[in-house]
């Protein structure tokens, strides 16, 4: 049955002959056993409502706006860690599962939006209650906490090791001092509290949409560059050996000729060659790097409250641009970075340039707008986590700007310890990506529409509800591949920790 815009968000009489629908003013409570008023909550203003809750937002925010912030959700430190992922699975392989990672994620928020047009809400957590009551809306909070805390912590981590090296280059530094401006762990308290808490107050997600797509065009700067560098670094790979620049994966031949001071190592047979397929320890790595990605799920509900005109059909059009957009940015970006360096990228792509070059003009540029963009990447990925925790603890609470800073001030506390004793975050997108991120790309989009999608429009059986279950079941098996490969490669102490993503 499909509802005009403005009627989208009515709940259905579920069980019921007629299938007739109600007023927006509230749902009907027993569909589930929930009284109305917590329901209520999450529809759209209401006139008359006295007191305005957390969750009341009147949609403003522009077509394009929403495209940027769910881009920008999207967009991460995920794709400084893409080229790694291609040079250990191969071209034709990594672009076999970035599609089928692009088209699945897709699939999940049409099934999340068809959910919420059912039931009248727009919360992921909600959409849990609604399905399995309290263990599910408490399984969907957790792992969008775990999920965003995850993301936050890979973004604030690329400031803590990349802002102290752009400092290091604009002050002409072979060596890393002891100075506390070269001091990570300083720098990324400073740059949470001079930009990220600022932004991270923001009443709406909406307000975030020029800021995003600010960062989205700092990525595409880092995109044109790793382009353009793939033209300019030659194969094999000139190191200056005088300033010890030989880092991570590269180790010097024990032959090597000389050019200009330099040492040009020798390729191996087909060194510089691509590979179309190829496996080995690292790729049980791959599919959780995309995965983690491509996780927008937790605010894709939030975007759709804000959404100008909100309808159904107008938010798929704003997730398949976003994931259309950031799949060729993805692809591109990991090609060319393989094929600048082929088997010795490192898995932070970034410090494999730093490798050939330290002092490269361009690619301190890129350093900073990549910075730029994790940067104001973090207060979007917050929204979610602090919307859970409400959920959770202030379900029927009014608005309250006390509550609204001291969660921000928290997260980002807790965040900043993560990212300090942190040695790495290879840790963290592998067992983050194997875990919350299926949950929220996977199962819980699968689960929840077969829960909520009443019967007598969709039986069990039915082949919608079957390609859901389906889905759900490719979730589970790809959590426990994914965790059983990564548990295999540290227990054989074979994974390169050393780098980071």
């Amino acid at each position: 049955m499909e509802f005009p815009a403005q009627t989208e968000m009515v709940d259905m009489r579920l069980g019921e002959k007629t299938n007739g629908t109600l007023g927006t003013e509230s749902p009907d409570p027993s569909y589930t056993g929930v009284d109305s008023q917590e329901l209520e909550e999450f529809l759209p203003h209401v006139t008359g409502k006295e007191k305005m809750r957390f969750t009341d937002f009147e949609g403003k925010t522009s077509f394009g706006m929403s495209v940027f912030n769910l881009s920008n959700a999207i967009m991460g430190s995920g794709i400084l860690g893409l080229a790694y992922a291609m040079a250990n699975t191969g071209i034709l392989l990594f672009l076999f599962l970035l599609t089928a990672v692009a088209l699945l994620s897709t699939y999940s928020i049409h099934l999340l939006l068809k959910s919420s047009g059912i039931v009248g809400i727009r919360a992921y957590e909600q959409l849990g209650f609604k399905a399995f009551g309290t263990p599910g809306k408490m399984a969907a909070a957790i792992a969008i906490t775990l999920q965003n805390i995850g993301a936050m912590s890979s973004y604030l981590y690329i400031v803590k090791s990349e802002l102290p090296l752009v400092i290091q280059t604009f002050l002409k530094l072979s060596e890393k001092t002891s100075d506390w401006y070269l001091n990570g762990n300083y720098l990324v308290i400073m740059v949470t509290i001079s930009v990220i808490l600022p932004l991270a107050l923001m009443k709406q997600l909406g307000y975030l949409g020029y800021t995003s797509g600010f960062s989205l065009s700092c990525m595409v700067f880092f995109l044109c560059s790793v382009i353009y560098k793939k033209f300019q670094i030659p194969c094999p790979l000139p190191m200056d050996i005088t300033n010890q620049t030989i880092t991570g994966n590269f180790s010097l031949p024990s032959e090597y000729a000389y050019q200009n001071g330099h040492a040009t190592v020798e390729p191996d047979e087909g060194e510089c060659m691509p590979k179309l397929f190829t496996l080995n320890s690292q790729t049980a790595y791959t599919i959780p790097i995309m995965a983690f990605a491509f996780v927008c799920h937790p605010e894709v509900l939030p975007i759709y409250t804000e959404l100008k005109d909100a309808s159904k059909k107008k938010m798929q059009r704003v997730s398949n641009i976003s994931i259309a957009v950031m799949y060729c940015m993805y692809f591109l970006a990991a090609l060319f970075g393989y094929l600048t360096f082929y088997g010795h990228v490192e898995s932070e792509l970034l410090h494999t340039y730093s490798s050939v070059d330290p002092f490269d003009v361009l690619i301190l540029c890129v350093r900073v707008a990549v910075l730029t963009a994790v940067t104001l990447t973090v207060p979007i990925v917050l929204f979610p986590v602090r919307r859970a925790i409400q959920h959770m603890l202030f379900q029927n609470k009014e608005f309250s700007w006390v509550r609204h800073v001291i969660i921000a001030v928290v997260l980002l506390t807790l965040i900043n310890l993560l990212v300090i004793f942190a040695p790495n975050i290879l840790g963290i997108f592998g067992i983050i990506g194997a875990t919350s991120a299926p949950c929220l790309i996977f199962i819980f989009p699968a689960i929840f529409y077969i829960r909520i999608m009443p019967k007598d429009k969709e039986p069990t059986r039915s082949p919608p509800k079957i390609l859901a279950a389906c889905f759900a079941g490719l979730g589970v098996l790809f959590m426990i591949m994914s965790l059983s490969f990564i548990i295999i490669d540290w227990a054989t102490g074979s994974s390169k920790s050393s780098g980071s993503h």
